[in-house]
């Protein structure tokens, strides 16, 4: 036995009943798993304070020093609604260039429409001078890599594993080329929708972090009135605002949703 013999044995009776030392590793793993989820609401990470925080320091080193240059962040965008807040709040701290890498959008002419829309929304924030200059890189349009990744995942509802496969796919390769770039941070937008688990989204991130080599940015850009401030730039700059991710499998979700509404 060891120090979790207690929560494992609280555990047992409360959930399996199982008893004796055959099913001690079985009552160990309950026990860790409710370790880790009490840890977890106990020590819930406030991901908008951590990159506040951050802000901060590049805030006092930029007041500190005359010739002082912003650090440069490559940012994963999933569409240009969701990147409209992030990029207004964002380019003031950072050098950015967006990374429109979004091989879950099934359809090509639903990818075209989007990518031209976030191409116009940064050519606008250029001409305005909202903060620093605005660059972007559009990624590969390669659709068989997500229905690759997706296979076994189709009956997923949205926001469950098939969801959290895509964040890693989509964030791997924003690391992969922020770390060949030479960039400080990379970061994505998709933390700003309500229908993102945004910690998720940063547990993964921070794990490309350690496998790449390079600072992952945390945000949970929907707080703050991030998310209402995302709403109002749409309506601003007009901008197309799609109903469902991207994906075939959340386009079909949603037309099942509006269709028994």
């Amino acid at each position: 036995m060891d120090d979790l013999s207690g929560i494992v044995d609280d555990l047992r009776k409360k959930y399996c009943g199982l008893s004796g030392e055959v099913c001690y590793n079985e009552r160990r793993q309950w026990a860790l798993r409710e370790y880790c989820r009490k840890e977890n609401r106990m020590n819930q990470v406030n991901y908008q304070k951590e990159l506040e925080k951050i802000l901060n320091t590049l805030q006092e080193k930029g007041g500190a020093a005359s010739d002082w240059r912003p650090p440069r962040l490559f940012l994963h965008s999933c569409c240009a609604p969701c990147s409209s807040y992030c990029l207004e709040y964002l380019c003031r701290y950072f050098l950015i260039t967006v990374f429109y890498y979004n091989p879950n959008i099934s359809f090509s002419e639903e990818y075209r429409k989007r990518v031209a829309e976030q191409k116009r929304l940064i050519d606008a924030y250029n001409k305005e001078e909202k903060g620093w200059p605005i660059d972007i890189v559009e990624g590969d349009y390669e659709p068989e890599r997500f229905y690759e990744m997706a296979k076994g995942y189709e009956n997923c509802p949205e926001g469950g594993e098939r969801c959290f496969r895509c964040f890693d796919l989509r964030l791997r390769r924003t690391a992969e080329l922020a770390a060949d770039g030479g960039y400080d941070y990379f970061a994505t937008t998709l933390t700003i929708s309500p229908l993102k688990n945004a910690a998720k989204i940063n547990e993964i991130g921070q794990a490309l972090s350690g496998e790449y080599g390079i600072p992952w940015l945390p945000s949970d850009f929907k707080k703050k009135n991030g998310y209402k401030r995302s709403i109002e730039l749409s309506a601003e700059y007009e901008l197309y605002r799609q109903n469902y991710c991207g994906c075939a499998f959340s386009k079909a979700e949603r037309e099942a949703q509006i269709a028994n509404a």
